[in-house]
């Protein structure tokens, strides 16, 4: 009888692909496969054609780019040399999670999927597209095509004689098991924010822990939003960078809602542990230190203030002791109670923490070890470089708006990022913040006498300003930069530095506050106002344009 293994391999941004993902690895185990999750880049690809059977999950982001894990894959998969016979005894299925709002809806997925069928693959589905516009999100695509899937999958690999799948009211087993350690052993914590001796340029596995140097508020107190402009100091780090790129910051949870959620689960948060995976061949968590505190477990790792997906309520479902709330958990991870779980999470942005706390009896009996099942990792935010090297060398500064609405819940909602870096206070002491680069998808012009049209409204002028700078310090002059914001008074960001630009002959500034007169006005008026000038430079001098929001 044939080896009853399945591989399901994901390429995702914001986590939602890998959500997936171990949900069909979840199901694959109720129907006793061998089965393995792994990131498309994190996969040896050279043992690809030695696969049977495969599932990929991919998101689309961007303008129909594959997402950051997934880029060796994408590349090594497109190479023009690999042989027509490649994959021919794979059986695969394609499942994309994308959005219909953007052109090239769920692109990823339709070019893998045909890839993977140029190579000999054989279809079990068609390409499956989910869309996060559907008013049940991509489970209204997902749901449907997984049952399919499953009765191709268990035509080809029956069940082994005498065993059943396993029902939804029998838990699996965690991925980890967790190890508590001796109360006395001595070990220390907070590996993640030591000043390390550069190995190589910073990466999200080994980032780079930058001083803050200054955390400045540039719009006026008595404006609705507070912006801050940021400077961290980089010496040491190896990190390079030009205009356009992107510096990813790893935040961390609140002092306050770490001593809640530890209290909510009667976790002692200087207890010490050590993971071990469950199934051999199961890699540890990569950004988790070995020993580890529950304090930097919840505080560096655990999302508690991200709002819980399905998956969530339904593994929350199995610890249960209460038969009201395992009633309702149960109805939420159902096909059925999306909406009504839409309505309860989605809608007023509710965090994992916040639903902890609407079921107490379930919560106080979540066994430790499931944490890393229950809750995703914390991911890294992406920020615009707002400076250039050229203008102050070993920095990187970020114009960023502190993320803060309110939704029908009482309590404001918060961005976690946002907010972690807004209360740090580099005059208070030694503030470090785990950050690194990443290349940005703006690039400026190579030639010197190539003019630049930027269109920055808000904090999307920031990657404007270093190519600004970059460009000033390189001598260059053709910059024109329309500029749009509320009032002069109250959120013109670095307006001395454009003037001083203006003045000096370096830029063209054009500025729309939308609320300092009785109509409004915004940066397209301040456009078709100078269409002339916009024309010349397209037409005349072959103007780059940049729009940025």
């Amino acid at each position: 009888m044939a080896e009853r293994k399945l591989l399901i391999l994901f390429g995702s941004q914001t986590g939602t692909a890998e959500d997936t993902a171990e949900r069909i690895g979840r199901e694959a185990k109720r129907r006793h496969f061998q089965s393995r999750v792994e990131a498309l880049d994190s996969y040896d690809v050279a043992n690809l054609i030695n696969e049977l059977l495969v599932i990929f999950v991919c998101a689309t982001t961007g303008q129909g780019d594959p997402p950051d894990n997934m880029k060796m894959f994408w590349r090594f998969l497109f190479r023009k040399n690999l042989p027509p016979s490649s994959l021919c005894q794979m059986d695969y299925a394609v499942l994309g999670l994308g959005d219909s709002s953007y052109p090239k809806f769920n692109f990823v997925a339709k070019k893998l999927h045909k890839r993977v069928l140029q190579l000999g693959g054989s279809p079990l589905l068609p390409v499956a597209l989910g869309d996060d516009q559907h008013d049940l999100g991509p489970d209204a695509v997902v749901d449907p095509w997984l049952l399919d899937l499953w009765d191709k999958i268990l035509a080809l690999y029956p069940l082994p004689p005498g065993l059943e799948i396993i029902g939804p009211d029998v838990r699996l087993p965690p991925k980890y098991t967790l190890h508590y350690l001796a109360e006395d052993s001595s070990c220390s914590d907070g590996g993640l924010l030591q000043p390390t001796a550069p190995r190589a340029v910073p990466s999200e596995l080994h980032p780079f822990a930058a001083q803050m140097v200054s955390n400045q508020r540039v719009t006026a107190e008595s404006h609705f939003q507070d912006v801050r402009l940021i400077e961290f100091d980089v010496t040491g780090s190896g990190i390079t960078f030009s205009a356009g790129d992107v510096v990813m910051i790893q935040p961390q949870n609140s002092p306050e809602d770490v001593q809640q959620f530890c209290q909510l689960l009667r976790l002692d948060p200087d207890r010490h542990f050590v993971l071990k995976p469950s199934e051999a061949g199961t890699a540890l968590p990569p950004f988790l230190p070995q020993p580890c505190t529950i304090q930097h477990l919840v505080t560096h790792y655990l999302d508690i203030s991200c709002v819980p997906r399905r998956s969530f309520f339904e593994l929350l479902s199995t610890f249960s002791p209460d038969e009201l709330e395992r009633e309702k958990l149960q109805e939420f991870s159902s096909a059925q109670g999306q909406e009504e779980l839409y309505s309860y999470c989605n809608r007023p942005r509710r965090t994992t923490l916040e639903a902890l706390w609407d079921f107490p009896h379930t919560t106080c009996a979540i066994p430790p070890e499931y944490l890393l099942d229950l809750i995703p990792r914390i991911r890294p935010r992406a920020f615009s470089i707002a400076s250039s090297m050229l203008a102050h060398p070993s920095r990187i500064q970020i114009l960023m708006a502190v993320v803060q609405y309110k939704t029908r819940l009482s309590k404001p909602r918060r961005g976690l990022c946002s907010t972690w870096l807004a209360s740090l206070n580099p005059q208070h002491g030694d503030v470090r913040v785990p950050l690194w680069v990443k290349k940005g998808g703006m690039k400026f012009p190579v030639d010197p006498d190539t003019p630049v049209i930027m269109i920055g409204p808000g904090t999307g002028v920031a990657p404007f300003r270093a190519a600004i700078q970059e460009r000033v310090a390189q001598g260059r002059r053709g910059n024109c930069l329309f500029f749009g914001c509320r009032q002069k008074s109250k959120d013109f960001y670095c307006q001395s530095e454009w003037e001083e630009l203006v003045t000096k002959g370096f830029l063209m500034l054009f500025t729309a506050f939308s609320r300092d007169q009785e109509e409004k006005v915004y940066v397209q008026h301040r456009i078709r106002e100078n269409r002339k000038l916009v024309w010349e430079l397209l037409s005349g001098r072959n103007a780059h344009v940049y729009l940025a929001g």
